[in-house]
């Protein structure tokens, strides 16, 4: 009788229902894609649904504050990029929650790293010739990005102080109308990621100059990075980690971890990711909190530095 009424009280193995994975973005995009591919398998490998849960809006923080006020049980993840863990804290005055007290590392999912891009009509032949053309003339060179606060637009504020150069931002409402306009010729150049430019740079629609990355990108073998080119600390990315809320038992949090970074490292998720431009990761909560603690570091004192709001 005893023994009945113990099993009883134990919790169900975890997970035992549906997971909700919030994705703080529009569907169709990076983010959405890297939770689409990675949810499939992980919900064969668990036997739960994985449900994907579109939440836009506020550059990320409507969907990480739904993340924090949830229950903290393992059942609602967040898709969490730089933007929602390391940038908005600089941007904005105020948030409607906090990345290190509301909301805990699970992994680092993939890297978007960021590449120079410029018309093919543009003239400008390589890297250094772009940086030459901006110095000539301070201020007269335009570049897009993304959006304001975007990983895009601060790769290339990182460049402008790596390389003494002062350029004007211009911010789109996503990369799509950016690289349009940089490949028309309305605007020079931007820095955008794999997964949003590859059809414009296959396409040559738009040359691409430097990777802001440490190694060349698999999909762009012929195109330097900025370190080989002379210009160092020139590195930037879009991270995408999961992330659940802070109170999560650290046992279901290292449950979840080996069943995303099992599903991440799925011969078949592996290519589909690589193909679309992204870099998979899959490594511990303690290595991504170590990561988020020296990206905090490195990009806010940019943002403070520069003096960047979005308020």
């Amino acid at each position: 009788m005893w023994a009945a009424t113990n099993a009883a009280a134990q919790p169900a193995a975890y997970p035992s229902k549906p997971i909700r994975w919030i994705v703080p973005y529009a569907a169709g995009g990076g983010s959405d894609f890297l939770a689409r591919t990675i949810g499939q398998t992980l919900s064969t490998q668990v036997g739960q649904p994985v449900l994907v849960d579109n939440k836009p809006g506020g550059n990320t923080a409507l969907g990480a504050a739904e993340t924090a006020r949830a229950p903290a049980d393992g059942y609602t993840v967040l898709s969490a990029d730089n933007g929602t863990m390391v940038f908005n804290p600089a941007l904005y005055k105020s948030l409607s929650y906090s990345p290190t007290k509301d909301l805990a590392p699970v992994t680092l999912m993939g890297r978007f790293p960021m590449i120079l891009v410029v018309g093919a009509n543009s003239g400008i032949a390589s890297a250094q010739d772009f940086i030459a053309q901006a110095r000539a003339k301070p201020g007269s060179m335009n570049y897009a990005s993304a959006g304001a606060g975007s990983p895009h637009h601060l790769g290339m504020e990182l460049l402008k102080v790596q390389s003494k150069v002062f350029m004007v931002h211009v911010p789109y409402r996503g990369a799509a109308p950016a690289l349009a306009d940089v490949a028309g010729g309305q605007v020079p150049a931007m820095m955008v990621d794999m997964a949003a430019g590859a059809g414009f740079i296959k396409g040559g629609k738009v040359k691409a100059l430097a990777v802001a990355n440490a190694t060349r990108l698999p999909q762009l073998p012929d195109v330097p990075t900025f370190a080989e080119l002379g210009i160092k600390n020139v590195e930037a990315a879009a991270l995408v980690g999961m992330v659940v809320p802070a109170a999560t038992p650290p046992d279901v949090v290292n449950a979840l971890n080996k069943s995303v970074v099992a599903a991440i490292n799925e011969p078949g998720v592996r290519k589909r990711l690589i193909d679309f431009g992204v870099e998979p990761v899959g490594n511990t909560p303690a290595q991504f909190a170590e990561l988020l603690r020296n990206e905090t570091t490195r990009w806010q004192k940019l943002i403070t530095d520069l003096k960047i709001t979005l308020d």
